[in-house]
């Protein structure tokens, strides 16, 4: 059975835009990417949307859904009162290219900074990897992140304080995660989350791990435990006493 609602998308770009309400016929299954896509097809054939699998896995078509980051393929209209208009906009923490697309280019520009997977030369000469269970299945949520940057919308730090010279966000956190849990890794990144990273900048609010939608706890596994090892690392009073001490040993030698 049909029935109509009403979607108010934003339509605009970097210079200025509205919301215009459009009403469109629903049916029983439909997600949010199913109505947008018929008021494309039908009635605003201009209307720019960014989309691919559908399924969820890609993590191309993130909007914010009455005000909340989602993906738009993964929210029904089931889940959505329908006596209002359904809030369609683009994210807020990123330049507006045109309607609901975004420009993202800043995640991956970003990520092209932290520094590679690098396992020890035995290991690689070894020819064989060999690693606990255990420790493969700590790292093993993190490779589940499809790249929708909901995390990156929601987050204060760069939505409402902009501090993307500062901050590499919680995606990128959680990609820094993956490598240094990774049981190989010989790479060293604790001064970099310190400092260029901006992990202390993140206070642990949990905004992140709530939309994502590959439910991967983002906070609780990725980013708190990198916080305690730059915290080990370099707040720590009796490792900080040991480096003094240390270094001033060392040179009376």
């Amino acid at each position: 059975m049909k029935t109509a609602a009403t979607f108010r998308i934003w339509r605009g770009d970097a210079s200025g835009g509205r919301l215009i309400d459009y009403q469109t016929s629903i049916s029983e299954g439909m997600v949010v990417l199913d109505a947008v896509r018929q008021i494309q097809t039908e009635q605003a054939n201009d209307l720019a949307i960014r989309w691919n699998c559908r399924a969820g896995k890609c993590g191309s078509c993130s909007a914010e859904i009455n005000g909340m980051p989602k993906l738009m393929c993964m929210t029904r209209l089931s889940s959505i009162p329908l006596n209002k208009p359904v809030m369609v906009e683009p994210m807020r923490t990123f330049p507006l290219i045109r309607d609901l697309v975004t420009d993202v280019s800043w995640n991956y520009r970003v990520k092209k900074e932290i520094k590679p997977f690098r396992p020890s030369p035995a290991d690689v000469a070894d020819g064989g990897w060999r690693m606990q269970q255990v420790d493969i299945a700590r790292i093993e949520e993190f490779h589940r992140c499809i790249e929708c940057f909901l995390c990156q919308d929601v987050c204060h730090v760069l939505r409402e304080h902009q501090l993307y010279d500062r901050y590499i966000g919680p995606r990128n956190l959680v990609y820094t995660a993956a490598l240094e849990m990774h049981p190989l890794e010989t790479e060293h990144r604790l001064e970099a989350l310190k400092d260029r990273y901006g992990i202390g900048y993140c206070n642990v609010t949990n905004c992140c791990t709530l939309v994502c939608p590959a439910e991967i706890k983002i906070t609780e596994n990725a980013i708190i435990p990198q916080k305690e090892r730059v915290v080990d690392a370099f707040y720590d009073p009796l490792i900080r006493f040991w480096r003094f001490f240390g270094r001033r040993f060392s040179r009376s030698r």
